[in-house]
């Protein structure tokens, strides 16, 4: 069966044929893909149509898909079994590589996803700090707990769905929400409320309302103003834990937060999520401490090889320094052809992860991120897609080069871009 056909039946099971809304396309228009097989830099949709793929799973595999190493260690974990319910050795010797590479990590707890990452360092700042405010940044994505998913980016902001339907307004109103990058207002957010804050929580290279960087100083201020009261920094590192440096975007800007998420790459590809800090902190999470957090299916031996091997590779090769030239080859050869044709854009680039916005201002928070003609962004996917190239379906999202993305590739794709647009 073909994706229409399959796409067809899946909307009848389940909530918009998707497991996860942006992958309806409603944002983009057009039929949705199923994909079917992936090698690579490339994936194959079911209707047998070869993409050069710069989705990469929403980023976690930037070793690209099927590497060898990592499909050897799930089968030699998949001979022994799928679940144990206890310890295994896998998630002692991933989570060694984890504290070994990341600054500010004593400690790591394992968990399904990077959801079920910022919800528990959330707990646990309240739990450590006995107080109840979280402040983040409107646009940032922490995933979809109650308490972050208040002036969210990514799907939220593709379909313009009201942040708190579902969500109690008393769950939602111990959320503060002040702009990325402006140090006045989160300066008059602790004036206000700075003895009850908790935590502020913030993606330190912010990849759901597209990549926006962090302004000079502006994570280093974080640091000294939650010092100042108290609170807790988390470093919400699910995307680029691991992407723009082996140690995180806190080893490429020398800071160390207190508590720090983790997902998508270490899990390799399979379903995994982590926080961790220091370990004063993080001997307060149960059994050591009071502050509860489970999971029957927590440090998968499968999910965990998986998440080791890649961390290997990465560990050895060290291919950062390719991945920054590769994407910066990327982005540059994109932004040629977009002003060849008169095309407003702005390329917002960090390491490996890149996004470029319809617009001619600098995107440096959401409300900028805004001002991005979506209606041309979406024109632009499809024909991208036409051409044989898939980015994200949102405008609102990163794109991920990954080491499989050779010279070749990265050529090969900017001639389909080209080709793309010009048929725009």
């Amino acid at each position: 069966m073909g994706n229409r056909d399959l796409f067809d039946i899946a909307s009848k099971v389940l909530p918009g044929g998707v497991n996860s809304p942006v992958r309806a396309f409603k944002a983009v228009g057009g039929d949705p893909l199923v994909l079917v097989r992936g090698e690579g830099p490339k994936v194959w949709d079911a209707d047998g149509r070869e993409y050069i793929d710069f989705l990469a799973s929403w980023g976690p595999l930037i070793l690209g898909h099927a590497h060898p190493k990592v499909l050897e260690a799930v089968r030699e974990a998949l001979d022994r079994g799928l679940s144990f319910g206890l310890t295994n050795p896998y998630e002692v010797e991933i989570a060694k590589l984890v504290v070994e590479g990341v600054p500010s990590v004593d400690m790591v707890r394992f968990v399904n996803s990077g959801t079920e990452a910022t919800m528990s360092a959330v707990r646990l700042a309240r739990g450590v700090t006995g107080r109840r405010y979280v402040l983040k940044f409107e646009g940032c994505y922490h995933g979809h707990y109650d308490s972050l998913l208040v002036s969210a980016g990514s799907g939220v902001a593709t379909f313009g769905i009201p942040g708190t339907p579902g969500i109690p307004e008393e769950i939602a109103s111990m959320t503060l929400v002040v702009p990325f990058n402006n140090e006045e207002a989160v300066k008059e957010a602790f004036s206000r409320y700075g003895e009850d804050i908790a935590c502020v929580i913030v993606e330190p290279v912010a990849g759901n309302m597209g990549v926006v960087t962090p302004k000079e100083g502006f994570l280093g201020f974080l640091r000294e103003i939650t010092r100042e009261y108290g609170s807790l920094l988390i470093f919400d590192e699910v995307i680029t834990c691991f992407r723009v440096s082996f140690g995180g975007a806190q080893e490429l800007y020398g800071l160390d937060p207190d508590i720090t998420c983790m997902g998508k790459i270490v899990g390799g590809g399979l379903p995994v999520g982590a926080y961790g800090g220091r370990s004063d902190i993080m001997t307060r999470v149960a059994p050591e401490g009071p502050v509860y957090q489970a999971g029957t299916l927590s440090g998968n031996p499968v999910a965990m090889a998986a998440g080791m091997a890649t961390l290997k590779v990465l560990k050895e090769e060290q291919p950062y320094g390719l991945l920054d030239s590769r994407t910066e080859d990327l982005a540059r050869g994109v932004s040629e052809i977009l002003s060849e044709r008169g095309v407003p854009h702005t390329v917002n680039r960090v390491g490996s992860m890149m996004t470029v916005f319809f617009t001619d201002v600098e995107v440096v928070d959401f409300e900028t991120a805004k001002t991005s003609n979506t209606d041309t962004f979406s024109r632009f996917f499809r024909s991208l897609l036409r051409k044989g190239v898939l980015i994200p379906p949102s405008q609102f999202e990163a794109w991920f080069v990954s080491t499989a993305h050779t010279d070749q590739v990265i050529e090969e794709a900017l001639h389909r871009i080209e080709e793309a647009v010009r048929d725009l």
